[in-house]
């Protein structure tokens, strides 16, 4: 199996992995957090503002392989507090035109460097 990399100025990694991997026609999203690529923290603000900085970081990823949000086939969604649920939407909706990507939103005890949300994505060339 072969993996090509990318990575995306406008994402930060913190910890030993690739912002993306392609195989086989297919990019693997690694989980962004809402860091501030500015400023290497979570930028401050509630669910909504956290979810829209999530976004930014992983369109800038997709940006690099060269895709755009027309080509994610899936979508994880990780809650530290799915009272969140409803308020992630809100911005989640806006990302994407129908058909949706499939999805699955899972609720976590906690995320790296005290994030609310963690989105990771999965696109097909």
């Amino acid at each position: 199996m072969i993996r090509k990399p990318y990575t995306a100025e406008g994402a930060t990694a913190i910890g030993p992995y690739s912002h993306a991997i392609e195989s086989n026609g297919f990019i693997y999203l690694s989980g962004q957090t809402p860091i501030d690529p500015q400023t290497g923290k979570i930028i401050e603000g509630g669910i909504l503002v956290q979810t829209e900085q999530c976004f930014k970081n992983l369109f800038h990823v997709l940006s690099a392989a060269g895709l755009t949000s027309d080509h994610v086939i899936k979508v994880n969604v990780y809650l530290t507090d799915m009272n969140d649920f409803s308020s992630m939407n809100s911005v989640y909706e806006k990302q994407f035109s129908a058909p949706y990507p499939a999805r699955t939103t899972i609720g976590v005890a906690a995320l790296p460097l005290g994030a609310k949300v963690e989105i990771e994505m999965i696109a097909k060339k």
